[in-house]
């Protein structure tokens, strides 16, 4: 597979505390990248600063061979990267229909838009059910789901997911991650997956990345990392 992203030598600072250390990072067209790390590994960091919202000290960002890092965060959006935020970011005031407008805001298509947003009904019919309804009042579950319908109403190219099981249940993460395959496969959307919940993730990838204290330790195939020994014990409990 062709490269759709790639980070070179990537360093970022809070203040004058390095987070990520000259990180390298390879994102396949048309496959599902997962990025492995525990709390503090700078996984959030990388995808904010991926879509410019946090700044790099140095290194290089690419999206189909061109440099993007000095680019504003709208145009990297309208280029064609989705970011579904941790904590899913839904605007709680307004309905479930308006946060999927605010998604598509960069488009001028209104005629695809509004394809795309039946397509998001198809893949959570809940939220077809609750569209009127302000996503305050949604679920845990349901909310997550409509961060990932607004992330995909960008129409991109590239959906970067940030921890989207975090604070659900087990049999809802089920269901997310089910949908998650689902949309990989039938909207041909190349995904970059954060997630601690590492069996599910490696279930998922075509090829992975293990994240420790802003240092890429390990990458490797699907295969590759389900067997190394690193893995297992850290993040599998075997």
């Amino acid at each position: 597979m062709t490269a759709l992203l790639e980070v070179r030598e990537l360093s970022v600072a809070y203040g004058h505390i390095p987070v990520i250390h000259s990180l390298n990072l390879v994102v396949a067209n048309g496959g599902i990248t997962t990025l492995l790390g525990a709390n503090g590994a700078g996984k959030t960091t990388l995808l904010r600063a991926i879509c410019n919202l946090k700044v790099r000290n140095s290194g290089a960002i690419l999206f189909e061979g061109r440099r993007i890092e000095t680019w504003a965060t709208e145009d990297i959006v309208r280029l064609g990267i989705g970011h579904v935020p941790d904590g899913r970011g839904t605007f709680v005031h307004l309905t479930v229909e308006e946060n999927l407008i605010l998604g598509a805001h960069t488009r001028r298509d209104r005629a695809a838009v509004a394809q795309d947003f039946e397509r998001a009904y198809t893949y959570f019919p809940r939220l077809k059910e609750r569209a009127k309804q302000q996503a305050g009042t949604l679920s845990g579950g349901e909310q997550q789901m409509l961060a990932i319908g607004r992330g995909l109403a960008s129409a991109p190219d590239l959906l970067m997911l940030d921890e989207p099981s975090m604070g659900l249940a087990p049999t809802i993460v089920d269901a997310i991650f089910d949908r998650i395959e689902f949309i990989h496969r039938q909207h041909g959307v190349t995904i970059l997956l954060v997630e601690q919940r590492v069996a599910e993730a490696l279930e998922l990838c075509d090829r992975g990345y293990v994240l420790e204290t802003g240092r890429m330790v390990l990458e490797g195939s699907h295969d590759t990392l389900i067997s190394n020994t690193r893995v297992k014990h850290a993040y599998l409990g075997m």
